[in-house]
């Protein structure tokens, strides 16, 4: 698929998953005062816990007839979801099939509606060790992209990750573990897009043992990931978890004059396309 920096998706190479399989510990800067955190962050629903991709395909936009439209979530009867405030998630019959893959553009801003989120993009790599870098710890309100990915709205996995908390108090990601299925994820690019994805699942898994090939798996169609830290917290080692939203294209939006803030400058050079089968394979844990 060409892109707006240039190359295809099959020439920027694969993704290092082998080195990116546990988001970095530091997305949980802990707000601590007195020895003690003062609040926690909230928990995925287990109703709201994604069902297994299907095989990758090609989606086909607004026909259903894509892996999206094959992978229906579990219904539920403990509410309506969606960004009005529910009590639950949606139902599988309301969440809109998925949208055709969009070319390469960086993202700018990420919103989450229904948990007031309206934060700038900035990229993220790998650091010392292999971790996936997170945003600086000094702004409670910022989001990273991880640029070795897809884009979003591209196909293939793309990841945004951000913070939990910081010693100031709650961050960006905070709410994250309170989202439902049917959920909108708003991501603005620089194309002037927006990249418009429906949440399918939301799941709290262990650091030890973080399930990367379901996590940062090609499931064939454009996808979002969005992690924060979560779980149970220790003064001494943090939080022991991630919290993990799963996400795909649903619609695009055209015409958007802030989607250039943030990220700027679609440079595909040097990113990385989505993992083969062969790569996942061989993913091992890295501390």
């Amino acid at each position: 698929m060409s892109g707006e920096g240039g190359g295809t998706a099959a020439a920027r190479g694969r993704w290092t998953l082998p080195l990116a399989i546990a988001l970095s510990a530091v997305l949980g800067v802990t707000m601590v005062r007195n020895g003690l955190r003062e609040s926690a962050p909230p928990r995925p629903a287990a109703v709201d816990a994604p069902t297994r991709p299907s095989p990758a395909a090609s989606p086909g936009k607004g026909t259903g007839t894509g892996p999206g439209a094959r992978t229906r979530p579990r219904a539920s009867t403990s509410g309506t979801g969606g960004d009005g405030g529910g009590s639950g998630p949606a139902d599988a019959a309301q969440l809109p099939p998925v949208h055709a893959p969009l070319p390469f553009s960086a993202p700018g801003r990420v919103r989450i509606p229904s948990i007031g989120v309206d934060a700038p993009v900035t990229r993220v790599g790998l650091e010392a060790g292999g971790w996936v870098g997170a945003p600086s710890p000094t702004d409670r309100n910022l989001t990273g992209w991880y640029t070795q990915g897809p884009a979003p709205g591209e196909r293939g996995t793309a990841v945004i990750d951000g913070h939990v908390d910081t010693m100031a108090g709650p961050a960006v990601f905070y709410g994250l573990g309170a989202l439902h299925r049917g959920n909108r994820v708003e991501v603005s690019r620089a194309d002037g897009r927006t990249a418009v994805f429906t949440v399918y699942g939301v799941a709290l898994y262990p650091k030890a043992g973080f399930p990367a090939r379901r996590v940062y798996g090609d499931t064939g169609q454009p996808e979002l990931r969005l992690i924060t830290c979560g779980g149970d917290f220790t003064k001494e080692r943090g939080y022991d978890s991630d919290v993990v939203v799963f996400a795909r294209l649903t619609s695009v939006r055209a015409g958007d004059a802030e989607a250039a803030t943030g990220v700027t400058g679609d440079d595909a050079q040097g990113r990385l396309g989505p993992p083969s089968a062969a790569v996942l394979s061989r993913i091992v844990p890295v501390r």
